[in-house]
């Protein structure tokens, strides 16, 4: 008799990059546990349509504030993949409620969902945010997964989401190691790259808004950049390597705005595209970051140009660029992405 599917659950599985982590267990044999804040949302009738989600993939309704929904979810898993947490494209009003809670308990609540119900292996998806802000960090050396942004920096700039991202991630290894959770973390960077959920994400409207050139002009500055694809399939390495540990940063691309645009341009040359301004600020927070930690785990990333030309091929076909010979209506740059922001032109 065939052995059953090894059972996995991921959390906020109707997002951006959690969509793509189901497609990849769906296509790798594993049944899959998703939770959704609500299953009959048209929003996220795309994963039933994903291979082999008819026989392996069950949607629960849940909320990473509502602890006994999380463990009615992770019931019968081996493992589960932690990708929920809000990445607001607006600004923060309440940094409590809209960003600490659901990223620091509802982590919380899911690890301890997680011990109750006897999971082996817990990957926690952070966030490079959690690595930058670093001023004490060597100059000119690249930050690794040793560097942890400065709390109290990003309080005081109210980088509300590198805080809770810095937070949860911290809380999430502690946890791991006071009770005996095999927990790993994974960093991504800015996630670009095809979507399979219907609503643009926060990310993706960067590079929109970059295409379509929106009303204000953009700092020069480096950009880290990760295929979505790519994530997805860390996600699963650190998941299925038994000698992974700690947590790990995916950011294999980098490259500054000007050349971005130039980049984009020589593929597509009609978008408006957004002006670019020289960063007079000398002392960007955003500097060279590595990822070979999870390279030597076997991490193959894709190219850069794979990555944008296929999010802008994307866009096209689905017409989410198709206002962009008009005044970029409906075009704007994410609170997330302010210090890009170079003031009106």
């Amino acid at each position: 008799m065939a052995s059953p599917s090894p059972r996995v659950c991921v959390t906020g599985g109707g997002g951006y990059v959690a969509s793509w982590l189901v497609k990849l267990l769906l296509s790798r044999g594993y049944a899959v546990h998703a939770t959704v804040r609500d299953p009959c949302d048209p929003k996220n009738a795309h994963l039933m349509q994903l291979d082999w989600a008819a026989e392996s993939l069950r949607l629960f309704k849940a909320d990473v504030l509502d602890r006994a929904a999380l463990a009615a979810a992770v019931e019968g898993c081996e493992g589960v993949f932690h990708v929920a947490s809000p990445v607001p494209a607006d600004k923060i009003v309440d940094p409590e409620s809209e960003v600490m809670e659901p990223a620091v308990k509802g982590t919380l609540n899911i690890l301890e969902a997680c011990s109750s119900m006897k999971v082996q292996k817990v990957v926690v998806v952070s966030s490079t945010s959690a690595v930058h802000f670093n001023p004490s960090w060597p100059q000119g050396k690249s930050k690794d997964e040793s560097c942890w942004s400065d709390k109290k920096l990003c309080v005081e700039n109210k980088l509300w989401y590198c805080v809770a991202k810095t937070v949860a991630e911290e809380t999430a290894l502690e946890y791991g190691e006071k009770n005996g959770l095999n927990v790993v973390t994974v960093c991504p960077c800015i996630v670009f790259g095809p979507q399979l959920q219907p609503i643009v994400n926060t990310s993706s409207e960067l590079l929109v808004y970059v295409t379509k050139g929106g009303p204000n002009a953009m700092f020069d500055m480096l950009l880290h950049i990760v295929d979505v694809r790519d994530v997805a399939d860390a996600l699963l390495l650190v998941y299925e390597k038994p000698e992974s540990s700690g947590r790990y940063i995916s950011a294999p691309n980098y490259i500054n705005t000007r050349a971005l645009l130039e980049l984009l341009k020589k593929t597509y040359p009609n978008y408006n595209y957004v002006k670019c301004k020289a960063n007079v600020d000398q002392n960007p927070s955003i500097t060279p970051i590595s990822s070979a930690k999870l390279k030597n785990l076997g991490w193959k990333p894709r190219e850069l140009e794979e990555t944008l030309l296929d999010s802008i091929e994307y866009y096209r076909k689905t017409g989410i660029l198709q206002d962009a010979e008009g005044e970029g209506q409906a075009c704007r740059l994410p609170d997330l992405f302010q210090f890009f922001h170079a003031g009106e032109e």
